[in-house]
């Protein structure tokens, strides 16, 4: 099962700290700047107030100046003089000289039934349509912007009496007006520090604001409002808007906007939110730095701890434990110090236990071996005591008394390999056909291949060579043959075992093949362990057990490919250990030549 490493401690603090310093400091951010955003427009809605009161007293101070000019024109007997004559073209005429010398954008005279006789704007000749708005604008006696077009006028209208005006004649009227163009706007804005636009029926007459900003400004103007500010964007630039109605003192609809740009707040809050952001990032790296350090201090002792313990896993106990760090760690580390010896002193117990045990089968398995070859030696030593047996006889009872001492020895031999498993073995350089052949020559001599047929094949020609430890390879392949010559047959003929030897790239496998009755299903699990043995007379059970770990320590493998009655089949590999020249060494003399080698 495929296990994941996970994050390092060490990351998830740096992690977890930079992630609540930047946390902190987007909040920090985000709640400072709705702050000073709610404190800004608070200033610029009272900024827009002032202003909007100072452009009204400058409007009014403007229209007072142009009221008492008027009164001075009213006051002229010139004037009235013209006025008296209640004839048209002769007071046009007239009125040119008077015009000139008002001064004013706008100069009129009307009749005492308020029909205007002439009107003058910008021009020396009498202008029509400025005659007819003029004409509306004497309708409404509260009005003070008369609206022509395009044109925007402030204006003052003065009665003219002959004599008192308590006593005396109505003659006339007088109008003057200036012209609220774009450069008068401006100057009172200057004044201000405002932006103002005076709109009519969806269209700008005068205004600070460059054409694109109109247009904007057209489209999402706000509704009147009164003093009460609101925020409006023109242009991708943000204002508070002041929306005052002059519809009521002008000759048709009229709004007066003002605006307050937020431009110089915006820049002030983008330099706090710069130096919050630069703050944020030094805490950041500041914070970095400390949990570097910190989390070195923290960590280093747990990554001991955990290198200590996978030091324990494969076996090594000197590991030195770690003795610094936080408490925790401390603790954790003197806790598994302290398991870490209860484990060792738990594993020699089993160790001993096991020893103990392996020496129990073992005593049971050769004792019962030992006294089969005992007595056997100890009852034809008596019957080779005896006169009575014959040449014949005797000879045949010092051959079983051969046999048992073979076996004898043969048991002994074994065990003695058995507990020289594991140890460094002496490997050279050998031919294992030659150990192969070797070991077939012992077997064949074993009284159990007295009635085997054994066959050895090789897989094609070439060398064998291979480094190895000549004695206990050949002790490995002589117990993986004669433990096939020990296998019951199912019919009462030979057995046959076939050896196929076969050389590949780094590897040699030998295959043991025999006819034999098969292995019990009740020991394949268990079949390569010490003292497992079922169906044969004779055996201490260590043949495989030496054949498996003889093929391990030579970087190979034994297992059992299938067993079956009639068919079982053993499959030994061992690494051939050569360098890359030597896997090329002609075998001049390997019996590889022959095809088939029957023995």
């Amino acid at each position: 099962m495929h296990v994941s490493k996970g994050v390092r401690t060490r990351v998830l603090l740096i992690a977890a700290m930079a992630l609540v310093i930047a946390s902190a400091t987007l909040a920090s951010l985000l709640l400072i700047r709705h702050l000073l955003l709610n404190e800004v427009t608070e200033g610029l809605a009272t900024d827009l107030q002032r202003s909007v009161r100072t452009f009204q007293d400058l409007q009014a101070q403007r229209l007072n100046a142009l009221d008492r000019e008027n009164a001075l024109l009213a006051d002229l007997p010139s004037l009235k003089a013209l006025m008296t004559t209640d004839d048209a073209p002769t007071i046009q005429n007239g009125a040119v000289e008077f015009r000139n010398v008002s001064g004013n954008d706008l100069f009129a005279l009307a009749d005492a039934q308020g029909q205007v006789v002439a009107a003058y704007a910008n021009t020396l000749l009498p202008d029509a349509q400025l005659t007819a708005a003029l004409q509306g604008f004497l309708a409404s006696p509260s009005a003070l912007y008369l609206i022509d077009g395009d044109r925007l006028f402030a204006c003052s209208v003065r009665p003219l009496y002959f004599g008192s005006q308590a006593t005396g004649s109505l003659l006339g009227y007088v109008i003057s007006g200036f012209a609220i163009d774009r450069s008068v706007v401006e100057q009172i804005s200057r004044a201000t520090m405002v932006q103002a636009s005076f709109v009519s029926k969806g269209h700008v007459l005068a205004s600070t604001l460059a054409p694109p900003a109109q247009d904007w400004l057209v489209r999402s103007m706000p509704s009147p409002r009164g003093l009460v500010a609101s925020s409006l964007t023109l242009d991708g630039e943000r204002y508070l808007a002041s929306t005052e109605d002059l519809t009521s003192r002008s000759s048709a609809p009229l709004q007066l906007i003002v605006l307050k740009s937020f431009a110089e707040a915006d820049r002030s809050i983008r330099q706090i939110d710069q130096m919050v952001l630069i703050a944020g990032l030094l805490a950041m790296l500041l914070g970095t730095l400390l949990m570097l350090a910190l989390s070195h201090a923290v960590t280093r002792p747990l990554e001991e701890l955990a290198a200590g313990v996978r030091a324990f896993g494969v076996g090594d106990s000197s590991h030195l434990l770690p003795h610094r760090g936080t408490r925790e760690v401390r603790d954790l580390s003197a806790s598994f110090s302290k398991m870490r010896q209860e484990i060792q002193q738990a594993n020699r117990a089993l160790l001993e236990a096991e020893r103990l045990a392996t020496i129990g089968r073992m005593a049971s398995s050769v004792s019962h071996d030992l006294r089969h070859y005992l007595a056997a030696v100890y009852a034809n030593a008596e019957f080779l005591a005896s006169a009575r047996l014959s040449e014949s006889e005797r000879a045949d009872v010092l051959a079983d008394i051969r046999s048992a001492v073979y076996g004898t020895t043969e048991l002994l031999e074994s065990m003695l390999t058995f507990g020289r498993t594991g140890s460094a073995v002496r490997r050279a350089p050998e031919m294992m056909a030659t150990l192969l052949e070797r070991a077939i020559d012992h077997v064949r001599k074993h009284p159990d291949a007295a009635n085997v047929s054994l066959v050895a094949r090789y897989g094609f020609p070439g060398t064998t060579l291979a480094v190895v430890d000549a004695q206990q390879i050949e002790r490995a392949v002589y117990n993986l043959l004669l433990n096939a010559c020990q296998s019951r047959s199912p019919s009462p003929a030979a057995i046959h075992v076939t050896a196929t030897l076969e050389v590949q790239d780094d590897h040699i496998v030998l295959e043991v093949t025999d006819d034999g009755a098969g292995v019990p299903d009740d020991i394949r699990s268990s079949l390569f362990q010490p003292f497992v043995s079922q169906g044969k007379q004779k055996g201490s059970g260590l043949g495989l057990t030496l054949a498996h770990c003889i093929a391990a320590e030579h970087g190979g493998y034994l297992v059992l490919v299938s067993s079956r009655p009639g068919e079982t089949i053993f499959r030994m590999s061992i690494a051939r250990g050569l360098a890359p020249e030597e896997s090329a060494f002609p075998e001049s003399s390997s019996p590889e030549v022959a095809n088939e080698a029957k023995l």
